[in-house]
């Protein structure tokens, strides 16, 4: 890991984080917001994230600082690779493990060869509507807030880009993958969309955020090991 000066992180740098699995975007921030202003007895600079992953997703989160923050619009709009798995079978609300399952479908006429071929409707320019318990607003309040008052909202569907959907491994009713996609596409809708498209049902059980362009999530650091090494000897757990 790289050590940076105040003056580097005032400047303007791009910080790339392994999100763990149920923290915040906005928590993996403000641990290198707080580990930077200790160690620099800073009152305040910029910083943020390009991209928001959910708590149950992990891996690769942009974070910038100082003038960088200002290429946060441009990182964000880069295609992104995910891998993961879907469960068949089940629906939930949240189309995740988030909420519990709410209905069970059929899957005895689901093939290999049905999965695999089942793909190619999800590849190329397609229309997905976002989850209800997402972060997306409507008249002001977040859609999860309403989907847990138990609100019916009607949310449009919008078209997102899907470059890459690979099936990596089948593992009884878990299917693996790959998938490439443009900015704005929501995976967990993609499961439920599957689901759907294999007359059936699926969830999201697992997501991980690889790429973001040309960020690698190889080269990305878990966010206490920073605070860490940032603050050496003075601890951060």
């Amino acid at each position: 890991m790289e050590d940076l000066t105040k003056e580097d992180y005032l400047d303007g740098q791009v910080l790339l984080i392994d999100k763990p699995l149920e923290w915040s975007s906005f928590q993996a921030v403000n641990k290198l917001k707080w580990a930077i202003r200790k160690k620099f007895s800073l009152k305040k600079f910029k910083i943020g994230h390009a991209g928001t992953l959910d708590p149950l997703a992990t891996g690769l989160l942009i974070i910038c600082t100082g003038k960088f923050t200002k290429k946060i619009t441009e990182y964000q709009g880069q295609e992104k690779e995910y891998t993961g798995v879907f469960t068949l079978g089940a629906t939930t609300p949240s189309y995740d493990l988030e909420t519990e399952i709410n209905e069970t479908f059929n899957t005895d006429h689901i093939t290999p060869e049905l999965i695999k071929a089942t793909t190619n409707e999800f590849i190329g320019d397609i229309e997905q509507a976002p989850p209800v318990f997402s972060a997306l607003k409507k008249d002001g309040k977040r859609l999860y807030e309403l989907a847990r008052e138990g609100k019916t909202v009607e949310i449009p569907k919008r078209k997102v880009n899907v470059s890459t959907f690979d099936i990596t491994d089948i593992d009884g009713l878990n299917i693996h993958f790959r998938i490439a996609c443009s900015k704005g596409t929501y995976i967990r809708s993609m499961a439920h969309d599957f689901g759907k498209s294999l007359n059936s049902g699926a969830h999201l059980i697992a997501l991980r955020r690889t790429k973001i362009g040309d960020f690698n999530v190889d080269n990305a650091q878990d966010p206490l090991v920073f605070a860490d090494f940032l603050l050496g000897s003075e601890g951060t757990r």
